[in-house]
């Protein structure tokens, strides 16, 4: 049997959980106030204090580190890598100390699960982070040499669903072609061929459908007019692209239940509203069956928004059921991928992977 502590820092709170083997024995969210959090200068600062709190968790838990097989944690922002698990090793902490490539709640999560296990006298890991980057070549360009595609996304989720559906259809997720859909405060659509997400949208940054809170792919002459129009300062716009775009632009809400909510008791600009989104994630899941070449053995909807099935999925499912049997696996269950990542390292099934090399030698995937 495995023990697994698993690290999940978020930028108000710290979700934490306990798995033996696949069975989940212990979770807990942790929550921080802004008066806790307003004396540390940067995130990387936090991570004594947050250290802390989980060795206080244990104990309450009635657990000691050194209880443990592996220590998992979830993986920042870094340099493109491929898919897998990987050991935490110096210069993963030192990009992700310095921040290297943006700040984000993440990047604490390699940083903490490696101080615990260096109390426990294990390894730490972290497994598909948010830059897993297997995309095609010819995905990459845009129109313009300057301005170049990026794979940011649900890695973490979308692989872990990935193999799930694939379970389902009898199949190694190696041998499966899928679209998959990540449906939160960001949304992001991959195109799985045979074990590689070899197109996605950049879900960070403004690219694909509008989501709950961004603003996804606008009419480019109309944004620059924007852009130019001497009204705006550019953080103004970053803004109403990431955070003040999509629902809340329309709506005024980043709740999908709200407006949900809305539209049960008959608010016809809601409906409007949330089909256009609707409409829009269709119209990309057709793009990356397109990537596909019409082969697509499954598409797959998860996240939060996939709990909704009086008006979300139904609407997906009539805009693609014809392209491929539609799979719902609600939710983002960011602990458990976390911790079957670990365990198939643990179990033989899969070797961890250096960062340090990874990264280094990290090669595009060509188009054929």
């Amino acid at each position: 049997m495995f023990r697994i502590l698993v690290i999940n820092p978020g930028s108000t709170s710290t979700k934490l959980a306990i798995f033996e083997d696949e069975k989940q024995k212990v979770a807990e969210t942790l929550y921080h106030s802004a008066e806790e959090l307003s004396s540390y200068k940067t995130l990387f600062d936090q991570y004594e204090f947050r250290k802390n709190v989980i060795l206080k968790f244990l104990e309450k838990a009635g657990y000691k580190p050194v209880d443990f097989s592996a220590i998992v944690g979830r993986g920042g922002l870094l340099r493109p890598i491929p898919s897998g698990t990987y050991e935490v090793d110096k210069t993963m902490l030192e990009e992700l100390k310095e921040a290297k490539y943006g700040e984000h709640a993440s990047n604490l999560g390699a940083i903490l699960a490696h101080e615990i296990a260096s109390i426990a006298g294990v390894k730490a890991y972290i497994v598909d982070p948010v830059v897993v980057d297997e995309m095609w070549d010819v995905a990459r360009l845009s129109g313009h040499p300057e301005l170049t595609r990026k794979s940011i996304f649900h890695a973490l989720n979308q692989k872990a669903v990935a193999r799930r559906a694939a379970q389902e259809l009898g199949k190694r997720y190696e041998e499966t072609n899928l679209v998959v859909v990540h449906m939160g405060g960001g949304i992001s659509i991959g195109a799985h061929m045979k074990g590689r997400v070899v197109d996605v949208n950049n879900a960070l940054d403004g690219d694909g459908p509008f989501t709950p809170e961004r603003s996804g792919t606008l009419p480019l002459t109309q944004l620059i007019d924007l852009c130019f129009s001497g009204k705006y300062t550019k953080e103004w716009i970053l803004k109403r692209i990431k955070g003040n775009g999509g629902l809340v632009a329309y709506l005024g809400t980043n709740s999908a239940a709200a407006v949900q909510e809305r539209i049960s008791k008959g608010d016809k600009e809601a409906e409007l509203v949330y089909r256009a989104m609707a409409f829009q994630i269709a119209k990309w899941i057709g793009k990356m069956a397109a990537a596909l070449k019409g082969e697509v053995d499954a598409i797959v909807l998860t996240g939060g928004i996939a709990y909704d099935e009086r008006y979300m999925v139904k609407w997906l499912k009539e805009y693609v059921s014809f392209l491929a049997p539609v799979l719902v696996y609600p939710g983002g269950d960011e602990e458990k991928a976390l911790a079957l990542g670990v365990l198939r390292v643990l179990r033989g099934e899969e070797k961890s992977k250096s960062y340090t090399e990874e990264a280094n030698k990290w090669q595009r995937t060509k188009f054929s």
